[in-house]
């Protein structure tokens, strides 16, 4: 592209306000859709509007959109929740799109490793299937196929557990002596959340310069892990030698998500495994 491209960001919350920067600064016109536009910085244009409510925003860009990222968070984490926010709220923006003959070059559909229903430790690519059974991997697959059937040209960014900055869920269990069970080992995979932005700033970069891109992309970092051997790596760092009183816990699911793919395309994570993020996460708080 000759001229810088135009972006819309639907659901602009953390990953994609940070993306939204990231290409604001690139010389990218950024518009972001979220119902708090005060949050947004001044470099994102405010898009007033409600995913979960019909009737396209006012403020809706009129000129062309070279590109559309959706990047909705579910409000509830059940089923009627994941529907109005991943199919739902969908299905309301390429309506807008359509309601002002716009055709993006192309679509980003932030999708999840929840998708997967590998359990045993093993190795998942893009090319693996994606048979989850519960409403959240089930709902999100539903959503993908309506990207990639929409008429527009369409990549689905299925990342891993975000962590970062305001994300310490983790943090907090390991400082009341969180338990977990090492045997057999529970593999999480992970990515910073500046890495999730800078992955799709990737593939937009990639496909504004004539790059094909795949129709599926995953998002984590170079390592996934065993929890046991996070939690022992964080506990050291925080100076926790106390253990809850509950035995282990133990989360369903393992599997080890690859970055292969997205590497070849020139990503790679500024955090490559859980300690480069979890370190500049502490040196943060």
């Amino acid at each position: 592209m000759s001229t810088c491209p135009s972006l819309l960001i639907a659901g602009c919350g953390d990953v994609g306000t940070r993306l939204g920067l990231r290409l604001a600064t690139a010389g990218w016109t950024v518009h972001g859709l979220r119902r708090a536009v005060e949050q947004l910085p001044e470099q994102i244009l405010a898009v007033a509007g409600d995913l979960q409510v019909d009737g396209c925003p006012p403020a809706w860009p009129t000129a062309g959109l070279d590109y559309l990222v959706y990047c909705a968070a579910a409000t509830a984490a059940d089923e009627a929740g994941y529907r109005a926010a991943y199919v739902d709220g969908l299905r309301r923006v390429l309506g807008w799109l359509a309601q002002h003959g716009q055709t993006p070059r192309r679509l980003l559909f932030v999708s999840s490793s929840s998708v997967y229903a590998q359990q045993a430790g093993e190795w998942v690519d893009e090319t693996s299937p994606a048979e989850a059974t519960g409403f959240s991997g089930r709902i999100m697959r539903e959503a993908e196929q309506l990207a990639l059937h929409s008429g527009i040209a369409a990549s689905v960014v299925r990342l891993t557990g975000i962590y970062g900055p305001g994300r310490q869920w983790l943090l907090g269990q390991v400082r009341q002596g969180y338990r977990v069970a090492s045997e057999p080992p529970l593999y999480g995979n992970r990515i910073h959340v500046d890495d999730a932005a800078g992955l799709l700033a990737c593939l937009l970069q990639a496909d504004a310069l004539g790059v094909v891109l795949e129709d599926c992309y995953l998002g984590v970092d170079d390592e996934p892990a065993p929890l046991h051997e996070v939690v022992a790596w964080l506990r050291e760092q925080l100076g926790v030698s106390h253990w809850a009183e509950q035995s282990s816990v133990r989360r369903a699911g393992s599997k080890r998500c690859s970055n292969a793919r997205a590497r070849a395309l020139g990503w790679a994570p500024e955090y490559p495994s859980y300690r480069e993020g979890y370190a500049a996460v502490l040196a943060q708080s």
